[in-house]
């Protein structure tokens, strides 16, 4: 159906996981492709580029550090300037760094409001001179349910989920008069690497909360943002959307 071809598409944290699944949705409804990174993983960065291009659609990688402003503004004008343009933002780079607060280093607190919070400010302003330019544009933003309810041990990522949330909130409030949506997704228990690594015994306990009795897969957010990215949400913005099967009502 190619509801996005021609657009232009920037995705933060998109080599594995639920950003690769988003890329992949949106490049084969025939959305062009650019994508950071972290790490040296150049495998899996590859896999995603080849995947991606079996589209036929125009990829291009950044091995950027999303907390680094500069980093940040430098790969979004490489990307307009390769592409010729931008329609869609895509934030969903991550990290945590769990432990309760009492034993939390502060060196933790900082590194995931940094790559979680800061990197969502570093793109959007990067992002807002083509946007405003073009008077259009779509901010997606992948918090989490726990952004919105907290959790024990987790206090540095809900708080930067929540202050996602509100910082989307805001732009929404600042830019909708020039056509510049920004929704966030808050995805529930969501099978990938890294919940693939907890224990048997606490997946079970999870899925046994969710009302919908399983796991979300990626597949499932990158649907939500493949109709965020589209026309067919142009009058929606300022939401939060919850991917979690019901875990949070």
């Amino acid at each position: 159906m190619m509801h996005l071809k021609g657009k232009k598409i920037f995705i933060t944290g998109a080599s594995r996981g639920i950003g690769k699944a988003i890329a992949l949705k949106l490049a084969a409804e025939g959305g062009d492709i650019a994508f950071t990174y972290c790490g040296s993983d150049l495998e899996a960065v590859q896999a995603t580029e080849a995947a991606l291009s079996a589209f036929g659609v125009q990829v291009k990688s950044f091995h950027t550090d999303a907390a680094d402003f500069q980093a940040t503004d430098k790969a979004v004008a490489d990307m307009v300037a390769a592409f010729g343009g931008l329609d869609v933002l895509i934030n969903n780079a991550g990290i945590t760094r769990d432990n309760l607060l009492l034993r939390m280093p502060e060196a933790d607190w900082d590194a995931v409001l940094n790559v979680n919070l800061k990197s969502v400010f570093n793109t959007v302003k990067a992002s807002l001179k083509t946007f405003l330019k073009q008077r259009s544009g779509s901010i997606i933003n992948i918090a989490s349910i726990v952004g919105i309810s907290g959790h024990a041990g987790q206090a540095n990522y809900a708080a930067s989920k929540a202050g996602m949330i509100g910082l989307t909130k805001s732009i929404a409030l600042e830019l909708g008069s020039r056509n510049i949506r920004a929704n966030v997704i808050a995805p529930g228990f969501i099978a990938t690497a890294m919940t693939d690594q907890l224990e048997a015994s606490l997946q079970q306990a999870w899925m046994e909360k969710i009302p919908l009795k399983r796991v979300g897969c990626p597949e499932d957010v990158a649907n939500c943002a493949l109709f965020l990215a589209s026309d067919a949400s142009s009058y929606i913005t300022g939401q939060v959307i919850q991917i979690d099967g019901g875990l949070l009502t």
